[in-house]
């Protein structure tokens, strides 16, 4: 099942990508994604594998960003791939068939062609500018989610659909009402104190909107 609250995990000098997972978990995330995109394959696999233990631990789902190898590895429960990472068709020759894979999107077109290649979610962004990644795609905003999810609606795409991209718990009361299916977020819980109440809240605000799409099983 795809959740509908997604935590995709950063560093920072103060804070390790495994110190913001493990903090994410305690406070009731259950869908972490971990990204690192500055370094090798290998020192990933071994964070990955951390990553892993900690999301056991709490009953959590742990996806890997960008790296087909190491989700099939440690046995991931899922890939998320970006716009400029290996296809999902290509990624599926690696991974198998029991690891979901999702992708990014940033159009119609990108959310039509990730449907093609068999995504069990994608990921619509960015909502808003964000520091946490380079070679950003346009913005959306709020209009443009509001006319890419009334056109999906239209192609009768029923795939899990996620805003991504510098969303703060008080922007989703009007995301959702687009009809994505839920949220991905970074900063709005790396390092943050009140994280539990935050996760609480978020999932508070996504019960008031029922998912549009069908999760894929």
């Amino acid at each position: 099942m795809i959740d509908r609250l997604h935590y995709i995990s950063q560093s920072s000098e103060k804070i390790s990508h495994l110190e913001a997972i493990e903090q994410v978990l305690n406070a009731g995330g259950k869908w972490i994604q971990l990204r690192v995109k500055d370094l090798p394959e290998s020192e990933v696999l071994t964070l990955a594998k951390a990553a892993n233990e900690l999301c056991k631990k709490f009953a959590a789902h742990l996806i890997i960003n960008d790296f087909p190898a190491v989700s099939k590895a440690v046995s991931a429960y899922g890939l998320h791939l970006g716009l400029n990472d290996m296809s999902i068709t290509k990624a599926r020759l690696i991974t198998g068939k029991e690891i979901k894979i999702g992708g990014t999107a940033n159009t119609l077109q990108d959310i039509k062609k990730r449907v093609a290649e068999g995504a069990d979610y994608i990921g619509l962004g960015p909502y808003r500018f964000t520091n946490t990644k380079k070679n950003l795609s346009p913005v959306l905003g709020l209009e443009g989610y509001q006319k890419i999810m009334e056109q999906v609606k239209k192609e009768g795409i029923i795939t899990p659909i996620i805003a991504i991209g510098g969303i703060a718990p008080e922007d989703l009361p009007e995301i959702l009402k687009t009809g994505l299916h839920g949220v991905a977020v970074s900063g709005a819980l790396t390092g943050k104190t009140d994280a539990r109440e935050r996760i609480k809240n978020m999932y508070a605000e996504l019960e008031k909107h029922p998912a549009s799409h069908t999760s894929k099983l």
